[in-house]
């Protein structure tokens, strides 16, 4: 018992203020995400396509990519000239629709220009706008999502709301929008609470290790302190604690709140656990079987044939071997067809695939796959589709589900059983995402700012605690 009050007094001299740091952080986090990476479906800035501009069609960018399994090509309408983006399960090439040359964005001027449509479709006033600045790495932009878009060119707007649009030098996409009150508040949300400044967290396997190592020792701590508290109180007779002062605060609340933050910590630490148990991702392998080997020079030479004049993006998709047409016509508007040789759009235009194309794709998948199914919207483990009221249609292959956006085709996720149970170990217990709170937003921010102040409460006592420990040893 003395080596565990022992182990449990230093290791909370340790780690009291990153326990109060975590709680306090969490809380800002909870109402200020971190700046999130713009999906290719919504970058601002796209132009409709200049069909003059469009000398070859997206057969032949295919050819030219020189990717050998290919199952997307978009082309879109940008400020310096439509483009095709190229892409397979492993690679992917952007060329311009002039010459299939490389279409990257290797110029300030450009960037600025892209840029600049990019803040005027926000609604934003660019008469202050600064000239685009390249750069590799910076605070929001350190995550390795980016990595493919590097370097980046950042746009101040200087605009009232500090506005600032980051350029993909790679696709010339619009990949990151921020303010400056969503970067002020995120130093003391999740920079701090993720431990995010750039020179550690560029390095991703030395940051992982920090942020592993740091976790599963605060999960250890706060075990220990749950141990000593029980053992304590069984030693304390009638009364409800042996302590006095501040002491048995810290021993009262540390036993009332243990679920909530030996589950908080705990869950914390899975979310650095391995991608294998975390991630939803599936292979190259299944997202090329789904595709189902397309012959992608069966497309026609009128491939564009009954673009609208407003579409600024067209895609082409590859599913159970088959190739389909997806036309862009307006935020959050689009028709899907079967693009043939012969006619190139079919009559059966619409707005989103069917479950009867899906359940051709299933059998790419494997033999004991089942039919497709629509998602409700409520289920727990349904993946975001790119329109919110696009279906989601989910494929049941023995103990593994695939889950595919019934508006692109996409393969949007693998939940094997390890990964349904993180769902719940990380998502459920760490930020309370269980359905019945999701439907009672309001109730759910009461919830998660109660406990995570009453955290932040015993962990200040554990600080004052260990504030006096520290001066103690040292007078």
């Amino acid at each position: 018992m003395r080596l565990l009050a022992i182990l449990h007094r230093w290791w909370g001299v340790a780690f009291c203020l990153l326990f109060a740091m975590w709680f306090a952080s969490g809380i800002v986090m909870h109402f200020v995400p971190f700046p999130a990476r713009l999906g290719a479906e919504h970058s601002p800035g796209r132009v409709a396509i200049d069909r003059d501009q469009v000398a070859h069609g997206p057969s032949q960018a295919v050819a030219a990519s020189g990717i050998r399994d290919v199952t997307r090509v978009r082309l879109v309408g940008r400020r310096d000239g439509p483009v095709y983006f190229v892409s397979g399960p492993l690679a992917a090439r952007v060329l311009r629709a002039a010459d299939l040359e490389d279409g990257g964005v290797h110029s300030e001027p450009a960037a600025l220009d892209i840029a600049l449509a990019g803040a005027r479709s926000l609604g934003l006033d660019v008469s202050r706008a600064g000239v685009a600045e390249q750069t590799p790495y910076d605070q929001w932009t350190v995550s390795g999502e980016f990595d493919p878009d590097r370097p980046l060119y950042r746009v101040a707007v200087n605009d009232a709301d500090g506005t600032e649009l980051y350029v993909s030098s790679k696709t010339g996409d619009v990949v990151l929008v921020t303010t400056l009150k969503a970067r002020a508040l995120n130093y003391f949300g999740s920079v701090v609470h993720w431990l995010y400044p750039p020179a550690l967290r560029r390095h991703q396997s030395a940051w992982s290790a920090v942020m592993w190592w740091l976790s599963l020792a605060a999960t250890i701590g706060a075990a220990l302190g749950v141990v000593i508290g029980l053992l304590r109180l069984t030693q304390a007779g009638r009364s409800a604690t042996p302590y006095r002062g501040l002491q048995a605060w810290h021993h009262r609340f540390g036993l009332a709140f243990a679920p909530f933050i030996l589950s908080w910590i705990f869950s914390g630490f899975l979310s650095m656990a391995d991608a294998r148990f975390s991630s939803t991702s599936a292979s190259p392998a299944e997202a090329f079987s789904l595709a189902g080997a397309p012959a992608w020079e069966r497309l026609a030479p009128g491939a564009l044939d009954g673009t609208a004049a407003s579409s600024d993006e067209i895609e082409w998709f590859a599913l159970a071997g088959h190739i389909y047409r997806r036309d862009r016509v307006a935020v959050g508007e689009q028709r899907i067809s079967l693009a043939v040789p012969e006619t190139n759009v079919a009559a059966s235009s619409r707005a989103f695939l069917g479950a009867d194309e899906i359940d051709s794709a299933a059998k790419q998948l494997g033999r004991d796959c089942g039919h497709a199914v629509a998602v409700v919207a409520g289920d727990p483990y349904r993946a975001t589709p790119q329109f919110a009221e696009a279906p989601v249609f989910r494929i049941v292959c023995g103990n593994t589900w695939y889950e595919i956006d019934g508006a692109t085709g996409a393969l949007m996720s693998r939940l094997d059983p390890a990964r349904r149970a993180w769902r719940w170990l990380f998502a459920g217990l760490h930020t309370l995402d269980f359905p019945w709170l999701r439907s009672r937003p309001p109730l759910r921010t009461a919830i998660i700012v109660a406990l995570c102040l009453c955290g932040f409460g015993f962990s200040l006592s554990g600080v004052v605690l260990a504030w006096r420990r520290v001066r103690a040893s040292v007078v």
